[in-house]
């Protein structure tokens, strides 16, 4: 891990909806406090992808928003993102190190405590521990987690690097979820599909902040 890196406590991902863009989706992120978005596009042209993208890091640098690319190393480098977040069938943290550098976050998903000991060693900067629950933002899911199942993996893992809950999540669950111990919890849909997307950013980002 990157000591020099901050790991924010609350992550959001942006998705592909077909009444909103990623682009807007950002905007209304950072205009209301958020500053770790994770750009989550699915099953699009490079071209397009890249481009979102390129859109989407101008709209980040003016807030000085942390942006990570889900899933793209090769995007990641050509828009200089702040970094990637990787999937289990994604290429993995040590071929993305190779390509990125020493300087940029690199983050892996994990579905139990032999993930995270394997992304720590392999140089990961943070986990996506999930899924918490279903979720349909994802596809090919791994066993739910549950909220029951994080101590434990937490504990077993033991764990030096942040462990971000993810999957699903509600403001509800935010006390009981960062109770287990976790670092913090990446959010999509709750915001993506609320009706106020501005409010259900400040209930969570207060939620979050006042509990890390």
């Amino acid at each position: 891990m990157n000591s020099k890196i901050y790991i924010s406590h609350f992550h959001y991902l942006t998705q592909d909806l077909p009444d909103i863009s990623h682009q807007q989706l950002a905007q209304i992120a950072c205009e209301n406090g958020i500053r770790w978005i994770q750009l989550r596009v699915k099953n699009k042209p490079y071209d397009e992808w890249l481009q979102i993208s390129k859109d989407v890091k101008i709209i980040c640098d003016r807030f000085q928003t942390i942006l990570i690319i889900n899933d793209n190393i090769e995007i990641a480098k050509e828009i200089d993102a702040h970094g990637v977040h990787l999937g289990k069938e994604d290429k993995s943290i040590k071929e993305a190190r190779k390509i990125l550098g020493s300087e940029k976050i690199i983050g892996g998903t994990a579905n139990s405590a032999a993930d995270i000991l394997k992304l720590q060693d392999d140089g990961a900067d943070y986990v996506g521990l999930g899924p918490f629950r279903f979720t349909s933002t994802k596809e090919n899911l791994s066993m739910i987690i549950g909220l029951d199942g994080y101590s434990p993996i937490l504990q077993s893992s033991n764990s030096s690097i942040p462990i971000i809950a993810i999957g699903g999540i509600t403001i509800e669950d935010v006390k009981p979820l960062m109770n287990t111990g976790v670092y913090g919890i990446a959010v999509s849909s709750a915001i993506n599909l609320a009706d106020n997307k501005e409010e259900a950013i400040h209930e969570f980002l207060g939620n979050v902040i006042f509990h890390s």
